[in-house]
């Protein structure tokens, strides 16, 4: 069916999945700021309170898989609502722990699983599902609502934990997921075929085929898994995202801001640090999409690794150095920190189908968050035994660097340099 209306509901389901996004991402980036606060308020090590981050971090890339096959079992709406209830409850249910494997099963398990129904699988599912036509430009905007999320609850949630303890900032991001909750169920669709429409972009399309309703989602998973086992390109994008994901929210997303305060930083104004991040990630992330609609993306990630690394190399020297130094940084870093996400969506939908990019982009993803969890104990454990994070940071730009030059073998032989789209 050719579209003929000027507004497209695919606008619509952009604009409340990228709520969904950013209400998750604030939610995940709490746990930067709890770390000092539960470390004085219960005399748990920054050891301990990692290992629940890490648990958190590994099961919403674990769950990316899964919510993909559950976006074709029982729908995008559903799974949406059901995630945004289970932050709100998980969320709301840390306000009365008091020992560390409460933590654990808490803000480890149930808002690990919540946050991993709504991770970038969506994005990459919705994306394909309405948008023929700009899918670049929109995954990467909705892969900015990650630094969106972060800007906008990072400074509030500090505020909020300075002033008035730590539970008001977990009641407020717990009432966030609340807020958004509706919305997802009287807007959100599954397919563009539910409002009569085509995908953005694209002429007169036939409906998607349907599932069998009595397919089971994990084993659509793991036949996307078996799948990509059997594909060196799978194994480079999986490699290449594990970096990612222990160089961004394993370690800067969640030791950054008790990196600040070690060295005479104040939580609130590393958490605004951490925020204005977000900003130039907003803008950078939406850039890398527009240009992986363009350009070949094996070359942009190759960049992307290897100024990351660059950043990551000289942030022990900007910590103890001049405020310019450390602001720099935040430049040179916030620009590229999720940069690589519409990319290597771009070379998973080449490389196994834009039907199969929602399962086989989660369990690369996963690979992003097993990369995150490893980094985040990994960090944590060498600040408490070595008394600060230098080992970690020139590690994680020394991989970065190695990651930069793993990604150029990428579907090298089946992928030629794109030429920019007609208008």
């Amino acid at each position: 069916m050719a579209e003929t209306r000027k507004f497209h509901y695919a606008w619509l389901i952009m604009g409340v999945t990228f709520l969904t996004l950013l209400v998750t991402a604030g939610i995940r980036s709490t746990p930067g700021i709890l770390i000092v606060p539960l470390e004085h308020e219960f005399g748990w090590s920054r050891a301990t309170i990692s290992l629940a981050v890490s648990v958190n971090l590994l099961l919403y890339g674990l769950m990316g898989p899964f919510a993909a096959a559950f976006f074709d079992r029982i729908g995008v709406r559903r799974t949406m609502a059901v995630a945004l209830f289970l932050l709100a409850v998980g969320v709301s249910a840390t306000t009365l722990m008091t020992r560390p494997w409460h933590m654990v099963l808490i803000w480890g398990v149930l808002v690990g699983c919540g946050a991993g129904m709504t991770a970038y699988s969506l994005s990459a599912t919705v994306v394909n599902r309405w948008f023929h036509k700009s899918q670049g430009t929109v995954l990467g905007v909705l892969t900015a609502s990650s630094a969106t999320g972060q800007l906008l609850f990072l400074p509030l949630l500090a505020r909020l934990s300075h002033h008035h303890g730590w539970r008001s900032a977990a009641f407020a991001t717990a009432a966030a997921a609340l807020v958004v909750f509706p919305l997802v169920l009287f807007i959100m669709r599954n397919h563009p075929h539910e409002v009569g429409v085509s995908r953005y972009g694209a002429e007169e399309e036939a409906a998607p085929a349907q599932h069998d309703p009595g397919e089971n989602p994990f084993r659509i998973a793991m036949g996307g898994l078996q799948r990509g086992i059997r594909s060196t390109d799978f194994w480079l994008l999986a490699g290449s995202f594990f970096v990612c994901g222990a160089s961004t929210n394993g370690l800067i997303g969640t030791h950054l801001v008790p990196a600040c305060v070690d060295h005479g930083i104040p939580e609130v104004a590393a958490a605004g640090l951490l925020a204005f991040m977000g900003i130039l990630d907003l803008f950078g992330t939406t850039l890398s999409g527009w240009l992986s609609d363009r350009y070949n993306s094996r070359y942009l990630l190759c960049w992307y690794y290897g100024l990351r690394g660059l950043s990551l190399l000289g942030l022990p020297f900007a910590l103890s150095g001049p405020q310019w130094s450390l602001s720099a940084f935040a430049i040179f870093y916030g620009l590229d920190w999720i940069a690589t996400v519409p990319p290597t969506v771009r070379l998973t939908a080449e490389s196994f189908g834009r039907e199969n990019v929602g399962v086989m982009f989660g369990w690369i993803f996963a690979s992003h968050q097993v990369g995150a969890a490893l980094a985040a104990t990994f960090a944590g454990t060498v600040r408490t035994y070595l008394g600060d994070y230098m080992v970690a940071f020139l590690l994680s730009g020394v991989i970065c660097l190695m990651a930069a030059g793993l990604v150029l073998r990428i579907n090298g032989r089946r992928l030629p340099r794109l030429a920019p789209e007609a208008a």
